[in-house]
């Protein structure tokens, strides 16, 4: 059984209609935007975002992955939570669980990111002090 309670961040999103696919459920992509949506929480939590409007660097995702488990239907919301899973030099590791209402697992996704730096069109070791509040998550 997954602690939840180790997934810092949480964002409830309601299920569209147009969210569906032929079957009725929540599309494949779908599932990815809701892990978009998990993410920009996560660097907007950890000030990642912001440092990219004030110095051009920052995050860029090189890597997702999502693991479908169970269906997500309208009407109803789906229930992102997501946590730091790793820091490296350069990247970090986030992980993803999509709930349903009944904070049944529908979905278990990866994302990987590298701290960018756009003014030079390279990567950047991840200071310590971004570290630290990232580790917090």
């Amino acid at each position: 059984m997954d602690d939840l309670s180790l997934y810092k961040l949480s964002l409830e999103i309601r299920i569209d209609w147009g969210d569906l696919d032929m079957y009725k459920h929540v599309n494949n992509l779908t599932f990815l935007r809701f892990m978009q949506s998990g993410r920009v929480k996560f660097w907007e939590a950890t000030g990642l975002s912001s440092m990219f409007e004030t110095t051009n660097k920052g995050p860029m995702l090189v890597s997702s992955h999502c693991d479908f488990q169970k269906s997500l239907y309208y009407p109803g919301k789906a229930i992102i939570k997501t946590r730091l899973d790793y820091i490296k030099n350069s990247s970090f590791g986030v992980e993803h669980l999509i709930l349903n209402e009944d904070l049944e697992i529908c979905a278990r996704g990866k994302d990987v990111a590298v701290c960018f730096d756009f003014n030079k069109n390279e990567t950047y070791r991840i200071p310590d002090d971004l570290r630290e509040i990232m580790s917090k998550y």
